[in-house]
């Protein structure tokens, strides 16, 4: 059964190689992409990066993407628009670490997005 999976986006690759790390202590069996950095690799985010993730992740469940800063939300909502898929949220003003963990869990039980999306907003 597929799980709603999670992009992480945040202007260092470290910072989401670190968050997912986390993440798969937890749970094993959800999508978790990473989006992090510039095409560059450096300090900064990527459309294209975020498009691939997104890709990576989605599936018939749907994808949330968390971001760090606000120009990484700009960036995340023009890869939605892109892509073309309509089962994308993102987790507008939840905090990237503990949305994203929160997401994971409720994920790997089988909650669906728009369930998940409530609960991050009445949590944060």
């Amino acid at each position: 059964m597929d799980k709603v999976g999670i992009v992480l986006i945040s202007h260092s690759y470290k910072v989401v190689e670190g968050i997912k790390d986390i993440l798969n202590q937890v749970v094993s069996d959800v999508p978790i992409e990473l989006a992090g950095g510039t095409d560059e690799n450096e300090i900064g985010t990527s459309i294209d990066k975020i498009l691939q993730a997104i890709e990576k992740a989605y599936n018939e469940k749907g994808v949330i993407l968390f971001y760090d800063l606000g120009s990484a939300m700009m960036n995340a909502e023009i890869a939605v628009e892109l892509s073309g898929k309509d089962q994308i949220r993102i987790a507008d003003n939840i905090p990237i670490l503990e949305g994203a963990y929160v997401a994971a869990v409720e994920s790997g039980i089988g909650k669906g997005l728009d369930t998940i999306i409530k609960n991050l907003k009445d949590q944060f």
